[in-house]
């Protein structure tokens, strides 16, 4: 099972800006996040501008994928069994859909992967790349640079290049 959780600006009567998140869950478990800006934790001023807040980390559940939409993308994040989260595009580069988040987590060796629902294609969620591409040619997904502070979880602007 995966969800969407969705980041959106907005301002409130005061003028601090605020951000809404909210995550699409089955109808029995939906959830709503709001921060403020003002009351979250602070990046120092560079890194500000290039990380993004999606959600606090007790949004995720192990070995389940989430959906965020960062701007336009969709980013499946993944919190692993050892604390480490991950985060690659949700764009299964082999079947066109974005359901990497539905995925089935696993490892080959030491590397987490995620299988693709779609038709199996394994990725290495360090990575990106396919490490079992069931006979197609060799493709990746972007990652998503993460970083937790005080229990809130950011990605970097644009992924890695």
């Amino acid at each position: 099972m995966s969800s969407t959780i969705t980041s959106t600006p907005t301002s409130s009567p005061s003028g601090t800006s605020t951000r809404t998140l909210s995550s699409t869950l089955p109808a029995t478990a939906t959830h709503r996040f709001a921060a403020r800006r003002t009351g979250a934790p602070a990046l120092a001023p560079g890194l500000a501008a290039n990380w993004i807040r999606l959600c606090p980390l007790s949004a995720l559940e192990v070995e389940r994928g989430r959906a965020a939409l960062v701007g336009e993308e969709q980013v499946a994040l993944f919190l692993l069994a050892d604390g480490d989260v991950r985060a690659v595009d949700n764009h299964d580069p082999y079947s066109g859909a974005n359901v990497i988040s539905r995925g089935i987590v696993g490892s080959r060796g030491n590397r987490p992967t995620i299988a693709s629902p779609m038709h199996k294609q394994v990725f290495d969620l360090r990575s990106g790349v396919s490490v079992e591409t069931r006979g197609k040619e060799v493709r990746r997904l972007r990652v998503w640079p993460v970083r937790t502070l005080d229990g809130e979880l950011y990605v970097l602007r644009g992924g890695a290049r």
